[in-house]
């Protein structure tokens, strides 16, 4: 009895239900209704938010909001920005833009925080700090640097137009760089974890066309890589669904390749979501995307 008082009953409950919240973590990836998702992801993130409040150095807490606000970034802010651009709705892009920009740096913030004191202090440093960082990383931190990475990559990318932000593409790649290198030596047990930092190298050599620095035969190769870690005997053109339709829009366009375009996004909407039932979600988004970019396809290839 005298030593309850020295005991936090708070951290302590949360700590429990921490490793609940780990477990059952597989259900939203799991989801097979986007609607349902979107509305009911914002609300779970704050609740686990008031969680971290009360022990905020709880790692798995940390890696839950980490995840599902880069998750929640790219799964429905994005769509919803996406959604602007096609309808030309220059306030709405705009808002969105802000949107994701705030909610990638909590994922940012959040791995940063995992990550430790250095990387808080010397991420924004130059590329040759960064790269000193990075090295000194091990495999034990691997996901926290992904996520940091993939969460600073998409920030920059909703501030093309702020030079100051676009001057932080070498920390990104230098990052995604050593994820890969930790990769090749100890593959990550979850195949999507592996796919990732490929998509994202993916996403980077297709954001220009080949005359401005664009390089569609890299870009392929990475999306192309992605599936191929996410392929299994039943499946060997890959299960993430989101790889494929990517690639196809990205690259089609990059290369102004119409019939590679029809061609890999109508690939994903005759692909089931139920193809890999541990990333229904993912795979809906997928489906998604590739019918909004179908619907545009005579005003993209005019």
């Amino acid at each position: 009895m005298l030593a309850l008082p020295a005991c936090d009953l708070g951290k302590i409950t949360v700590g429990t239900t921490a490793k609940i919240l780990v477990r059952g973590q597989p259900a939203l990836n799991q989801e097979s209704d986007y609607q349902l998702a979107h509305d009911a992801i914002p609300g779970a993130l704050k609740t686990i938010e008031s969680f971290w409040v009360v022990d905020p150095d709880n790692e798995d807490l940390l890696g839950i909001l980490t995840e599902g606000y880069c998750q929640y970034g790219t799964a429905f802010i994005e769509d919803d920005w996406e959604v602007a651009k096609f309808a030309k709705k220059l306030d709405d892009i705009e808002y969105h833009n802000a949107r994701a920009t705030r909610i990638f740096t909590r994922c940012l913030n959040y791995a940063l925080r995992q990550l430790g004191d250095k990387w808080q202090s010397d991420i924004f440093e130059a590329p040759e700090a960064v790269a000193r960082l990075a090295r000194d990383t091990g495999a034990g931190k691997r996901d926290q640097m992904m996520w940091a990475a993939l969460a600073l990559g998409s920030i920059i990318n909703h501030n093309l137009s702020r030079v100051e932000t676009l001057a932080y593409q070498p920390t990104v790649k230098i990052m995604l760089d050593r994820v890969l290198e930790i990769d090749r030596a100890s593959p990550p047990a979850r195949p999507e974890y592996a796919a990732l930092p490929h998509i994202a190298f993916g996403m980077l050599y297709s954001a220009a066309g080949a005359q401005l620095g664009g390089k569609p035969d890299q870009a392929k190769a990475e999306f192309e890589a992605a599936l191929k870690l996410t392929a299994d005997k039943d499946h060997p053109d890959g299960r993430l669904l989101l790889a494929r339709a990517l690639m196809g829009y990205r690259i089609g366009l990059q290369t102004n390749d119409r019939k590679f375009f029809h061609a890999q996004l109508k690939q994903v909407l005759e692909t089931p979501p139920s193809v890999w039932p541990e990333q229904r979600l993912a795979n809906e988004v997928a489906h998604r995307r590739a019918r909004r970019y179908l619907s545009h396809e005579k005003e993209l290839f005019q």
